[in-house]
């Protein structure tokens, strides 16, 4: 794995542990100025602040679930351009198992600024499976791997 293919990895993982943690500057931060985000039921965000600014009331207002998610591959459009896809689910506050409804297919698209890569686009799609519910079970227990594993590793460290 190249470098760039790292960073691009760490920056989807901490985008989801900066939600996780309810931290919306710090979520934005991880975002270009000029950067769009679609969420979960189709509204879209576009900028820095206005992103930072939705997430803040949107934590304030009610407790959000933590997110669990698996990188599906990172393909490059250019040297400074980064696609990624990745599955998600998330698990709800005071709770150790995720919500199979909220599963999700999330797209980000990375660039690099300045030698950091930045979120330039994030599409956060239900995976409803409509008339495939073993895709949605399949999806939700390849997730559920993965919430295992890192509890596995929290309880390591």
């Amino acid at each position: 794995m190249s470098t760039d293919e790292s960073e691009v990895r760490s920056l989807y993982q901490e985008m989801l542990a900066c939600w996780s943690r309810r931290n919306a500057d710090d979520f934005a931060a991880l975002f270009a100025e000029d950067a769009n985000s679609v969420g979960f039921d189709g509204s879209p965000l576009n900028g820095r602040r206005e992103i930072a600014s939705a997430l803040r009331q949107m934590f304030a207002d009610h407790p959000t679930a933590a997110y669990v998610g698996k990188v599906r591959d990172v393909r490059f459009l250019t040297l400074d351009v980064a696609v990624l896809r990745a599955v998600a689910g998330m698990v709800p506050p005071a709770q150790s198992d995720l919500n199979p409804a909220v599963n999700a297919l999330q797209t980000l698209v990375a660039a690099k600024q300045d030698g950091r890569w930045r979120v330039a686009l994030l599409q956060n799609t239900p995976a409803a499976f409509h008339r495939r519910p073993e895709q949605r079970e399949n999806l939700t227990e390849e997730l559920r791997q993965v919430l295992r594993a890192s509890s596995r590793m929290a309880t390591l460290q």
